[in-house]
């Protein structure tokens, strides 16, 4: 792709002459932290081709905004849809503005079909496994002037590790921080997620690949790297894995990694209960560099609710291993996700959820509402819970998890943390401890992307309040 970088970087020179400034770029993703990163790599991408990126959606000269979309729920999808409308008042002022439409949402078909009767002022819509071909599509926007729908599946029967995952072509937003794809895809098929149709079927990269991507970023300046995957405990069991990776665990990639120079935390997302090894638990109780946070998303806690969504562990199992974990790691913070009012959930399933909650007693939870998604198996199930008990429900939820999350949050009071340091508001910076919870506090000295012991004088439920301690 690098010929049509090219390419357009020569058309971009043209225009800053034309214009007397450089063309301008937004970038707008919505979703997960692997959409924040396939955004990383798309803006590298733009920044070479010439373009600069600004983040004022108010401005009115602008040659070219990209949504990198979500479609986890429907909530994100009207968001984008909602979006587009605002975006089609600047294109109307503004014929030469480009419209680049990605990402998960942009990869189903009923979308684009959309997109082509109703959105015809869009440009480009590329999906997931097209992200290497922005730059080709772009140009070829740029030259026909018409519009381009690239949503075929390249992964291929076998499964072909998508080119936007292989390298470390990107432009991070955060100097120290890095994310590292680990996996691209999902083979697990939860009844309400639409992911595997978007994103495919599970295939890993290479262990020596990802330990090169982090000895660079390490070189590069980064001291916490993220490894995403739909389910990072299944790193290496796919069927592409070649003999030098069958059945390599995650936890020995985790080892691996914890070796590279310079790399001092290490963070993963996301864990399935289902693939939760005592192995994983070790390296996170006993590797220092393994950050004492788990991600665990429980979706349901009553067993019945769980089978209907194809989760493979049982209430039991899963209050089991969330003990499990809390005894061999002290201090651990477990988070996780709750989706309330799946199809069939009746008011005794709920209530095992709640029961759930107050024994495992989480440190933080993304709560959502049952989001139909057309593609998935619970998309066609008849019994959907009406709106208002669901509601209902989700309330209910909120007011019993909640006060146990600031309950957790508010123990770390009175405690050093060690705190990376990601930005500076006001007076007051801002970070994530090893337990990744959120600390602002004040300091003297500037310290964006040090780590600063910060002793803790409040909590809140979400995050933590404190004071640098003095060195010396």
């Amino acid at each position: 792709m690098d010929s049509y970088i090219n390419n357009l970087l020569e058309i971009n020179r043209e225009r800053q002459a034309e214009l007397g400034r450089s063309p301008r770029a937004i970038v707008r993703t919505f979703g997960c932290q692997m959409n924040v990163r396939d955004s990383e790599t798309l803006e590298a991408m733009i920044i070479n081709m010439g373009f600069e990126l600004i983040n004022d959606e108010n401005e009115t000269d602008i040659e070219l905004i990209l949504l990198n979309t979500c479609a986890v729920r429907e909530n994100a999808e009207n968001r984008v849809y909602g979006r587009l409308g605002t975006i089609k008042r600047l294109k109307n002022k503004n014929p030469l503005l480009k419209i680049a439409l990605c990402g998960c949402m942009a990869q189903q078909e009923h979308v684009a079909d959309t997109i082509k009767r109703h959105y015809a002022f869009v440009d480009i819509v590329f999906g997931t496994f097209a992200l290497q071909k922005f730059p080709k599509l772009l140009y070829t926007n740029l030259i026909e002037n018409e519009q381009i729908i690239d949503i075929k599946n390249s992964q291929g029967a076998e499964g072909v590790l998508p080119q936007a995952h292989s390298h470390v072509f990107t432009h991070r937003h955060l100097a120290k921080k890095a994310f590292i794809n680990i996996t691209h895809g999902c083979d697990n098929f939860c009844a309400y997620c639409i992911v595997p149709y978007v994103r495919g079927r599970e295939v890993c990269r290479p262990l020596e690949e990802i330990l090169r991507e982090a000895r660079e970023l390490a070189k590069d300046g980064v001291v916490e790297v993220c490894l995403l995957g739909q389910n990072v405990n299944s790193y290496g069991n796919d069927k592409n894995s070649g003999a030098a990776r069958k059945g390599l665990a995650f936890a020995s990639l985790l080892k691996s990694i914890a070796a590279v120079k310079g790399i001092e935390r290490i963070r993963f997302m996301t864990s399935h209960p289902k693939d939760l090894s005592d192995e994983l638990i070790d390296v996170i109780a006993s590797e220092p560099k393994v950050c004492k946070h788990l991600h665990l998303p429980m979706q349901s806690g009553s067993t019945a609710v769980l089978t209907r969504m194809n989760r493979r562990y049982t209430k039991e199992q899963y209050i089991e291993l969330a003990l499990k974990i809390k005894s061999a790691v002290p201090g651990i913070a477990l988070t996780t996700d709750i989706i309330v009012g799946f199809p069939g959930e009746t008011d005794a399933d709920f209530e095992h959820t709640l029961d759930v909650v107050r024994k495992v007693r989480f440190a933080g939870a993304f709560t959502f509402i049952y989001s139909k998604r057309e593609g998935t198996p619970a998309a066609s199930y008849e019994d959907q819970v009406p709106a208002n008990v669901t509601r209902e429900r989700f309330g209910k939820l909120l007011s019993v998890i909640n006060p146990i999350i600031y309950e957790e949050t508010r123990k770390r009071t009175g405690n050093t943390l060690r705190v990376l340091v990601d930005e500076k508001n006001g007076d007051m910076y801002k970070g994530r401890a090893d337990n990744n919870a959120l600390v602002h506090f004040t300091n003297t000295a500037d310290c964006v992307g040090e780590f600063v012991d910060v002793k803790i004088t409040q909590a809140k439920t979400f995050y933590l309040i404190g004071e640098a301690v003095k060195q010396g």
